[in-house]
């Protein structure tokens, strides 16, 4: 299919994009990598009349850089490609930068954008899940009301909804410096490499030199209508050493904590069940990596 008739707009600037923007609000759609915006476009369930292109903005839109305390920043034009091949992502967040080869294919990647696939919100993919899971921020910014800060727990709303307002554009993704001496992983169960997840995971585990968990994250895609970070599992972890039982007790938890839907690829059960597996699969991984890291 073809999509329907729009408008189609090529800011040369951040100011054009936003002026843009504040004055077709509800009527405009953002293009960056277009990755889900145009198979949305020609399933015609999205209809937009207006769309704005700012593939033409570049310059720090498309960098990756240092956020405050050490941590990461991603403009609005970072492709998912750049950051998967970056050292720096590789070397100051390497939860991301195992979850960046699972979206899609790397054709994909290539064009789709980290801050894109977050305004997308589609409850399953990875990103969501990584933003959640390190208390990621997202930037805002209108003509009318400047910039704002949102945490991702407050960002992802529901299916294909965030808080984004339809005068805003998403100009920045930010991650907080690494947790020293974290263990990590990221796990899903797809039926093909670059489908949509089943069911995915993201784990983070910190030790102390004794082996007691300091920190733990958990946080799934494909689980609900949105990320969803399961805090009772990471309860059930903290202050005490981590073990096969610890984490077995952690992973009883994911089940009763999320809310899976059923569809053509797998049934709820079928999602909760492999939830919990991939929970003891990533805490067992990101705690060897935790305790070898404790060890160096």
């Amino acid at each position: 299919m073809k999509p329907p008739p729009f408008e189609y707009h090529r800011p040369a600037s951040k100011d054009a994009a936003l002026d843009l923007l504040g004055s077709l609000g509800d009527d405009a759609k953002v293009l960056a990598g277009g990755q889900s915006l145009m198979a949305l476009l020609n399933l015609r369930l999205a209809r937009p009349a207006h769309l704005i292109d700012i593939n033409r903005l570049n310059g720090a839109l498309s960098q990756i850089g240092s956020a405050a305390n050490g941590g990461l920043s991603f403009g609005a034009l970072v492709r998912q490609r750049a950051a998967e091949r970056s050292s720096v992502v590789g070397e100051r967040c390497p939860l991301l930068a195992e979850a960046l080869p699972q979206v899609g294919h790397h054709q994909i990647r290539n064009r789709g954008t980290v801050c894109g696939n977050l305004a997308h919100a589609d409850p399953a993919s990875e990103m969501p899940a990584i933003a959640v899971a390190l208390d990621g921020e997202m930037l805002a910014e209108s003509q009318a009301r400047g910039q704002r800060t949102i945490r991702a727990d407050d960002f992802f709303r529901g299916f294909l909804t965030t808080a984004l307002e339809p005068d805003e554009l998403l100009t920045e993704f930010r991650l907080p410096a690494w947790p020293t001496g974290a263990g990590w992983s990221f796990q899903e169960v797809s039926r093909r490499h670059g489908d949509y997840a089943l069911v995915g995971v993201a784990a983070v585990v910190q030790l102390d030199p004794q082996g007691t968990c300091t920190d733990a994250r958990l946080a799934f895609t494909g689980a609900a209508a949105g990320p969803v970070r399961v805090r009772e599992a990471e309860s059930a972890l903290k202050g005490a050493p981590i073990s096969a039982d610890a984490i077995n007790a952690a992973a009883e938890r994911v089940g009763p904590a999320i809310d899976p839907q059923s569809d053509v690829h797998a049934t709820a059960a079928y999602r909760r069940h492999v939830a919990g597996v991939l929970a003891r699969r990533a805490l067992r991984e990101a705690a060897g990596r935790a305790t070898r890291g404790a060890r160096a």
